[in-house]
């Protein structure tokens, strides 16, 4: 069984990334710019966007937070997105996500201008994808691609397995799995909440990608011997022996799964950091495309 090593991986993307950017503004070129919106106080998207501001300080980048309260308007938020699509300084621009419920985030994601949707969710970004033509991809199913590339995850022919459908990880991921690429050329099922006997598919499956959100979903007696294993699920489940007071928990069950698995990612340490650094990717090349 071999850990598919998502730090490791991003940590060494991120080196060359920052070597990029060095001799870009070596030579003259404009130091990237990527701007993050954050609406609310939820823990967990304050940690998300700080680990973004840390990576873009570690590669180079130039990083603006806009913090607005949860009480701002749907109006004033797409007013504010509309100006900085206007800002020739910002490459990349993205809405920490879940928004608060007055809030459409539809409506949000289609204000953001196509070239600068660093995290691939709009509609022009979404049809490329799906097209196979170049475009922003969004960021964790980019960084599981280059996870399994990584580390030479043989994918053509297989049997990929994705549980869960969300516009941000398993419908794109279902399309990508399916291209005629590398990583890529899968025969892809996707299963979700609703699937009858769900463990039918998974033990049938070469390679699982967990990205339902539910802890410890996927055990041991629901995959077979050699199954490449994906876990994209972070959950903070409540712990006291902890300092933070809570725990992070993927999708996986590690302990009953691992033995079975011929790869399988952490969590943490897996698929996150590939989410961040591939965001990093996706604005250097809006960087790079003016």
């Amino acid at each position: 069984m071999v850990i598919l090593d998502g730090k490791a991986t991003s940590d060494k993307i991120k080196q060359e990334i920052a070597q990029m950017v060095k001799e870009k503004v070596a030579n003259g070129g404009k130091r990237p710019h990527l701007v993050a919106i954050l609406v609310g106080n939820d823990g967990a998207s304050q940690t998300y966007v700080s680990n973004k501001e840390r990576a873009c300080a570690q590669v180079g980048f130039n990083s603006t937070l806009h913090r607005f309260p949860a009480e701002i308007t749907q109006e004033e938020l797409i007013n504010k997105i509309v100006e900085i699509n206007h800002n020739n300084d910002v490459d990349g621009l993205i809405v920490q996500l879940p928004l608060p419920d007055h809030i459409d985030e539809d409506a949000v994601i289609n204000a953001i201008h196509p070239s600068k949707d660093v995290d691939g969710f709009h509609p022009e970004n979404v049809g490329k994808m799906t097209l196979g033509l170049p475009t922003f991809v969004p960021a964790t199913p980019y960084g599981i691609l280059r996870l399994l590339e990584e580390y030479g995850v043989e994918t053509s022919g297989k049997h990929c397995v994705i549980i869960g459908r969300s516009n941000i990880v398993g419908r794109p991921l279902a399309n990508l799995m399916s291209l005629k690429d590398n990583p890529g050329n899968c025969t892809v099922t996707i299963c979700h909440s609703n699937t009858k006997n769900i463990d039918n598919y998974t033990k049938q499956a070469d390679i699982i990608i967990a990205a339902l959100g539910s802890p410890r979903f996927l055990k041991g007696d629901m995959i077979s011997e050699g199954t490449v294993i994906v876990d994209v699920g972070i959950t903070r489940v409540a712990d006291a022996t902890k300092k933070t007071g809570y725990r992070l928990e993927g999708d996986v069950d590690f302990d009953s799964v691992a033995p079975k698995a011929s790869y399988i990612t952490p969590v943490p340490g897996g698929v996150g950091p590939m989410t961040i650094v591939s965001l990093m990717v996706n604005t250097l090349k809006a960087a790079e495309g003016k």
